[in-house]
């Protein structure tokens, strides 16, 4: 008999579909052909493309565990909206690889940043469905708020990302790194404050 779905293994199978991700894009490494350093530094845009794609996928993860924590259920849309970003950042050891082995090539860069479009656009359509949708969240309305503008930002600076690189493929890359800061912390600012003021009360 079929287990009924939950959050906890909503989670679970999240979790285990990173952890293939990332085994995956560590499998794509190489080694140089010659045994020498300057050999090894010439494979810097694999090295780059590898430690990108690896901090992008452990801030995905992180941001990931921040929603799941709202989850009190897992609706029909819940599982949907999750596979759609899961499917999304299954893409990345593709582009990851593509982009190293053309050695940053413009076109191999911008497919790169629209994937980090795509992830983050179903990232926002889970947001939305956790938090902005409910409005027994356990997030004030300020919050709530600042999640959003950050979300739609980085979303368009993402797809900013990818026109720019088509034409200067190492700005389009700067862009995608800069816009993952915004993210290394999940919650705003002002969550933590908040429930620290909720649980004094």
């Amino acid at each position: 008999m079929l287990r009924r779905a939950t959050p906890e293994r909503l989670s679970t199978f999240s979790d285990g579909v990173f952890a293939v991700l990332i085994t995956v894009l560590a499998l794509e490494l190489r080694p140089p052909e010659r045994p020498t350093f300057e050999a090894l530094l010439a494979l810097w845009p694999t090295w780059l493309s590898y430690a990108v794609s690896f901090l992008f996928i452990a801030i995905v993860w992180t941001n990931h565990h921040y929603l799941m924590r709202y989850a009190s259920d897992a609706t029909s849309s819940l599982l949907w909206f999750n596979f759609a970003h899961l499917f999304s950042i299954s893409l990345l050891p593709l582009s990851t690889a593509w982009m190293a082995v053309s050695e940053l090539a413009p076109q191999p860069v911008a497919f790169y940043a629209a994937i980090f479009f795509l992830v983050n656009a179903t990232y926002i359509a889970l947001a939305w469905e956790l938090v902005h949708r409910r409005p027994d969240a356990k997030t004030s309305p300020k919050v709530r708020r600042i999640m959003r503008v950050r979300s739609l930002t980085t979303l368009c600076f993402f797809g900013v990302a990818a026109v720019v690189a088509l034409k200067y493929p190492l700005v389009g890359l700067g862009i995608c790194i800069c816009c993952l800061i915004g993210y290394l912390r999940p919650e705003p600012p002002w969550a933590q404050m908040r429930d620290e003021e909720t649980a004094q009360n």
